[in-house]
């Protein structure tokens, strides 16, 4: 009972999310937040790095499933139509794909209201909150190295896919 409880609460979850998406882009949010960005003369980079302190705000208190529905309607078109480092629109979508889940990864287990964290504390009885937070740092530390990686060399993310198909 409680598997059927959990599955309907996701479906539930996507179901939202899609409507939600669909009313976002009848709406023209996308398109009106491209325009305000492109208005404000900022970088892509400067752009693609507020949305990634979004996801990481958003992260610690969202599920990923349900940040990830509904944030990826909303910032893909914007940080397509910025274009970023020559990359063709099929390579900003693999490349974006990967930064957003990379961000959704480290947001979880981000000091000090990681959501992943608090389950953990939750399930381990006997840790206290504090001592999962410093077991984790070091790997928060890594992946943030990590995403600076990724952000700084996308044919990295890009790689493997093109050996795929060129």
């Amino acid at each position: 009972m409680s598997s059927a409880r959990t599955t309907a609460m996701l479906f539930t979850v996507l179901i939202g999310a899609l409507i939600f998406s669909n009313f976002v882009n009848r709406a023209g949010l996308p398109i009106g937040l491209l325009d305000f960005v492109t208005g404000a003369d900022m970088s892509p980079l400067m752009v693609l790095l507020v949305i990634l302190a979004i996801y990481i705000v958003l992260g610690c208190v969202f599920e990923s499933l349900s940040m990830l529905l509904l944030t990826i309607p909303i910032f893909f078109p914007v940080v397509q139509g910025l274009g970023y480092a020559g990359m063709g629109p099929e390579e900003i979508l693999v490349w974006f794909g990967v930064i957003a889940v990379v961000v959704t990864e480290i947001s979880l287990i981000t000091p000090p209201v990681g959501l992943n964290v608090f389950v953990l504390a939750g399930v381990l009885k006997d840790v206290k909150t504090t001592t999962v937070f410093k077991g984790v740092t070091p790997f928060w530390c890594v992946d943030i190295i990590r995403l600076l990686i990724l952000l700084t060399l996308p044919a990295y993310v890009l790689l493997l896919p093109n050996w795929l198909y060129h």
